[in-house]
């Protein structure tokens, strides 16, 4: 066992909403919801009234009608998210992105440069506050587990440790769903089994819970239960997929709509794609309808892409072909991922007499990172009423068209 407790992991507070409200004073201390259709971020002022993520936007006002419901800025929480980075590089030179807004970092080795670990992360959320003006909660254990699960206790704004050896008496009270990979279909087998903390599940041989949730999850639940995790935090590990999704309210969602979503969708990802030079073969559909099924639908190209327009066709066959689907079962949720991932080698397209897809979209790219991600956008998005920046017309002055 480590003689220190030295993986801190380093969460932002309901990150969009903070963003928001760090950029306009007025919405401090105020119930905010990020997103009118599907809420994407509440701030903790929100979540007082029982709004979670996902949740319909219309549910949610009807939750707290006063809440402040705000259209998201994805440019902004990216400006965000490389600025919280740049200080988690700068703290540890071991760090582990999970996501836009949260982080491993292992401070082994650290205390005579930097302090104790605890140090360190109190640093690291002081210099996020000062630096970038967010709230930061973290975590500090000897694994990544439950590192984890600390910042999640900590939130909002805060910091817990576990010393080494003490680690089992703070899981033993803690509710299973509090173990990393325990989602609602799990826990409701475990509790079938009157099986409502992890002491509880400590309790159990690994067979006992393999019989219960399966082999990897009662392997995993097993290990996890007794906090051992041998897993290192890791840095630059090879990346196997891109992928974004949209979540959506409840019933009907125009053939349109759908579209304008996917287009947004694989826009986003192969132009991640085409920053990281990564191209993929795979394109997948992921759908999850009304009475919570899921289907994921693929087709593999001919050759591997990063072009925008070759991936929005695929995806556009495969949901072509789960329409009739959708308009029985409707939809949830709609996600793409691009894998089976390759280098871009810069090979030139054919026909060489026509523009290339790889020139128009390295054009796009430009103007985007040097105006905005709305700075040009997609006929089909424009139709379907998706925002366009207000400065590109004239004389509107910030006000969205209607």
């Amino acid at each position: 066992m480590p003689s220190t407790a030295h993986i801190i992991h380093a969460d932002l507070d309901a990150f969009f909403a903070s963003v928001e409200q760090r950029d306009d004073t007025s919405l401090r201390g105020k119930p905010v919801i990020v997103g009118p259709g599907v809420v994407m971020a509440a701030s903790y002022e929100a979540r007082a009234y029982g709004i979670r993520s996902a949740m319909g936007g219309a549910k949610a006002r009807r939750l707290c009608p006063h809440a402040v419901v705000v259209p998201p800025r994805f440019d902004a929480y990216v400006r965000a998210s490389r600025e919280v980075f740049a200080i988690f590089e700068d703290t540890s030179p071991v760090v582990e992105k999970l996501s836009i807004d949260e982080a491993f970092l292992d401070v082994r080795g650290l205390e005579h440069i930097k302090g104790t670990p605890v140090d360190i992360a109190q640093r690291l959320r002081r210099e996020v506050r000062e630096r970038v003006g967010l709230p930061l909660s973290a975590g500090v254990a000897t694994t990544k587990h439950l590192a984890k699960v600390l910042s999640a206790a900590a939130k909002p704004d805060g910091l817990l440790v576990v010393a080494p050896g003490d680690e089992r008496e703070y899981l033993r009270p803690l509710p299973v769903e509090k173990l990393w990979g325990v989602g609602p279909a799990t826990a409701e087998r475990l509790h079938r089994h009157d099986l409502r903390t992890v002491g509880e599940i400590a309790l159990l041989s690994e067979d006992d819970l393999v019989a219960i949730v399966g082999r990897a999850a009662g392997r995993r639940l097993h290990a996890l239960a007794h906090n051992r995790d041998p897993r290192r935090v890791r840095t630059g590990s090879r990346r196997r997929s891109f992928g974004s999704q949209r979540a959506m309210g409840r019933g009907p969602h125009r053939p349109e709509k759908l579209d304008a979503i996917t287009v947004s969708l694989a826009d986003r990802v192969t132009r991640r794609m085409r920053a990281k030079g990564a191209t993929g073969r795979t394109v997948v559909l992921r759908l999850r309808f009304e009475d919570y099924t899921r289907a994921t639908r693929s087709r593999t190209l001919p050759r591997a892409t990063a072009s925008s327009s070759e991936v929005l066709a695929a995806l556009r066959g495969l949901l072509d072909a789960e329409r009739e689907t959708i308009d029985e079962r409707g939809i949830t949720l709609l996600g793409i991922t691009v894998t089976n991932l390759a280098r871009d080698d810069g090979q030139l397209e054919l026909p060489l007499d026509e523009p290339s897809r790889a020139a128009i979209d390295s054009a796009v790219d430009r103007v985007r990172d040097r105006f905005g991600t709305r700075a040009m956008q997609r006929g089909a998005l424009v139709r379907a009423g998706d925002r366009m920046a207000p400065w590109l017309i004239p004389g509107l002055d910030g006000v969205e068209p209607e």
